[in-house]
């Protein structure tokens, strides 16, 4: 392939840019950008022509002029006007319409739209009508262009270094703070702030509130006399308690709450606490005191909720989070039986329940959100300690996922063994406390 020769067949069959010519040759060389590629092409065949030109031919003189209209190369109008010749006028790029003469103003938009937000790092995106796409493929096709690079990649380099520039501040090509997405036809600039993670425990003090957000039944959501107009069956949550303060420092738009596991409405998470993340949504700021973000949230939560740890985290550590859910977890729990029990009972209870897999059915309670199987649970340990002739307390270290309330009561036979099923009488939990999540990358 002879590179000036096809660039001239280009600029014969359509006006170009330099930008819109040297993207066609953009794996062709190195440190060069596409605009000066296509300088340095127009230079060559301007300086091929004026040969040609002065050796008389009117060849050069013709292709002077293309370089000069289609071409819009000042050069070749220069040389034309010097030889007394006239020169054609100036024509519009037919891939970018002229567009790429405003990298520098949409740089300016685009930074004048991230003066709302808090960012370290960023990346462009560019959105082209589906037009000038097809305009350019048809082009390449009909070239058999096979190193250049897309208008998109291009518009998406330039704009970027320019902001870099501006800002002083880097492009980060797989997790940027922010993405500015830029639409060069139209000038609109939207921006994309991506979530910001901020992991630790929390430690849920008092029973009755649920770990997220409970919308009623019957509205889902909307507002009913059932729900007495809020759309949720409990007025505060674990996750809106944590919520409320961060939404607050950050600007955000939502949130959405990660956790390794969940307690039961009715029970309390003491210990250590839970690990959890917390997603924060489109936030606008990004640099916050976690000390104080913490204290805020203890303050207003005061004996109901508590968190521990806080600390900057990612989206990989969301999925470490997640893969985590099924470590082991230590309980205690009271329980009532319907008739008084003997030692030597509440001992084959611990012995049974020692290093035991515990099979259980979906519980029925949970059976409107959980799909109907079988899964098998292993329990560590086990110990019982009477408090009443009919009233005892169990601590138990069990693989995560086992349903404690099922594995005293034995939900009609669904979790084989259970503590009623062992000794044969009805079995009743009460009070039931998570007094540790064992994670060792939390």
């Amino acid at each position: 392939m002879d590179i000036p020769q096809k660039a001239q067949e280009m600029l014969q069959a359509q006006p170009l840019c330099d930008h819109c010519l040297g993207r066609q040759f953009a794996l062709l060389g190195y440190g060069l950008s596409d605009k000066k590629r296509g300088e340095t092409l127009k230079l060559l065949l301007t300086m091929k022509n004026h040969q040609t030109a002065l050796s008389g031919s009117d060849e050069g003189f013709s292709n002077l002029r293309l370089l000069a209209s289609n071409g819009s190369f000042g050069m070749a109008a220069e040389i034309l006007k010097n030889m007394r010749k006239r020169a054609r006028k100036e024509k519009e790029c037919y891939l970018c319409q002229g567009v790429f003469k405003s990298v520098d103003s949409l740089a300016e938009y685009a930074l004048e739209a991230l003066e709302d937000y808090e960012f370290a790092t960023f990346l462009v995106g560019i959105e082209l009508p589906i037009s000038v796409e097809e305009r350019e493929d048809e082009f390449k096709a009909r070239f058999e262009v096979a190193h250049g690079e897309s208008m998109r990649n291009e518009f998406s380099r330039e704009i970027g270094k320019k902001i870099v520039v501006l800002s002083g501040k880097p492009a980060d090509y797989k997790k940027p703070d922010v993405v500015a997405l830029i639409k060069p036809f139209t000038g609109e600039v939207v921006i994309q702030a991506n979530p910001l993670y901020i992991r630790g425990k929390y430690k849920k003090l008092v029973r009755g509130i649920p770990q997220s957000k409970w919308f009623c039944k019957r509205c889902q959501g909307k507002g009913c006399p059932n729900c007495g107009g809020t759309g949720k069956m409990y007025q505060e949550s674990v996750e809106e308690i944590i919520a409320g303060p961060l939404l607050e420092q950050t600007g955000g738009e939502d949130v959405a709450f990660h956790a390794a596991g969940r307690e039961d409405v009715d029970a309390r998470m003491l210990g250590t606490g839970r690990p959890f993340i917390i997603e924060v949504k489109k936030p606008r700021k990004r640099v916050i005191d976690l000390d104080a973000l913490t204290k805020t949230i203890n303050e207003q939560a005061k004996d109901k909720v508590e968190i521990l740890g806080a600390r900057f985290a990612s989206k990989e550590d969301v999925k470490r989070l997640k893969r985590g859910e099924g470590s082991s977890k230590m309980y205690k729990v009271f329980i009532d039986f319907d008739r008084e029990v003997s030692d030597e009972e509440l001992a084959t209870i611990t012995e049974t329940l020692t290093k035991a897999s515990i099979r259980q059915q979906t519980p029925l309670r949970v059976l409107h959100r959980r799909a109907d199987l079988v899964r098998e649970k292993y329990i560590y340990e086990t110990h019982l300690k009477r408090l009443a002739p009919n009233r005892a307390e169990m601590k138990i270290r069990c693989q995560g996922g086992l349903y404690i309330k099922e594995l005293i009561s034995g939900d009609e036979g669904r979790t084989v063994p259970s503590v009623a099923s062992i000794i044969n009488t009805k079995a009743k939990p009460v009070d039931l406390d998570v007094l540790n999540v064992i994670m060792e990358e939390f």
